[in-house]
């Protein structure tokens, strides 16, 4: 793909970087998305065992399998693998709006794009057969950066994509988000991202304390009701508010775990 030539009409060369395990369907959407507006997309898997490299290559993707490192460092490697100056960072069950499409397209056409280096765009997520407006939204996103000045930070799973300099948000139409199967598959992700959050803090230092034990769940029940107004979102929104406060919970309680065992394991010596 590096060399390939821009889009008709384009004045910018634009990369777009995507990380996937398993991602079969989603990338094909996804990848339809941005087709006529990509001078090279990248996708970096961590051992697919469906037809993600088949599809990453009918869109004509670089295509790498790299072992899984964790969300921040994989999306970094991702992004170092880009050739263009402007890289778009998309998660697999993502895909651009037809309006937001466009205005990317105006924008890499323009003169004035160059003067930041960083946009945010909107997504909004669509759960149980519909699109969220409250609990999930508006939820911006930095996305679309100047390669060289940026890199993905914090910390897993919760990674976040940083730029030096002036940045700006596209508003004309959102990204998409197609964010879980059913209820099974949202619980068995909040659950893991718990323990990844927990190993993540231990990593840190960070230990069990107390008053987050009772605290961050009540944080995340007080944030999506009275903040999100989540309830606008009907009987979605109450699922919402509820597996958010459940893996606040139990993030807390993996570190009270860790707390314990290394309590009692000192106590034996």
């Amino acid at each position: 793909m590096q060399g390939k030539p821009r889009p008709e009409g384009v004045k910018n060369d634009l990369s777009v970087a995507v990380i996937t395990l398993n991602e079969e369907k989603n990338l094909d959407r996804c990848l339809q998305s941005v087709k006529g507006l990509a001078t090279e997309i990248v996708v970096i898997d961590s051992g697919s065992s469906d037809g993600t490299r088949k599809t990453a290559e009918k869109y004509g993707a670089v295509f790498e399998f790299r072992k899984w490192t964790g969300h921040v460092d994989q999306k970094n490697h991702a992004l170092k693998k880009c050739s263009c100056k402007w890289v778009l960072s998309l998660d697999a069950d993502e895909c651009l709006s037809d309006e937001l499409r466009a205005e990317i397209r105006r924008k890499l056409d323009s003169d004035a794009f160059d003067d930041y280096n960083g946009y945010y765009l909107n997504r909004c997520t669509y759960y149980l057969g519909k699109w969220i407006r409250h609990a999930w939204y508006p939820e911006w996103r930095l996305r679309l950066v100047k390669r060289e000045l940026a890199r993905w930070e914090g910390t897993n799973p919760h990674d976040r994509l940083s730029v030096v300099g002036r940045t700006s948000r596209l508003k004309d139409g959102d990204f998409l988000h197609y964010s879980y199967r059913d209820l099974r598959h949202h619980f068995e992700v909040s659950l893991n991202y718990a323990r990844i959050g927990a190993e993540a803090d231990i990593k840190r230092g960070r230990r069990f304390r107390p008053l987050k034990f009772f605290g961050s769940p009540l944080g995340r029940l007080f944030k999506f009701l009275f903040l999100k107004l989540a309830w606008r979102d009907g009987w979605r929104g109450w699922i919402i508010t509820g597996s958010a406060v459940m893996t606040a919970f139990m993030k807390q309680c993996y570190l009270l775990e860790n707390f314990l065992t290394g309590r009692s394991e000192n106590h034996l010596k």
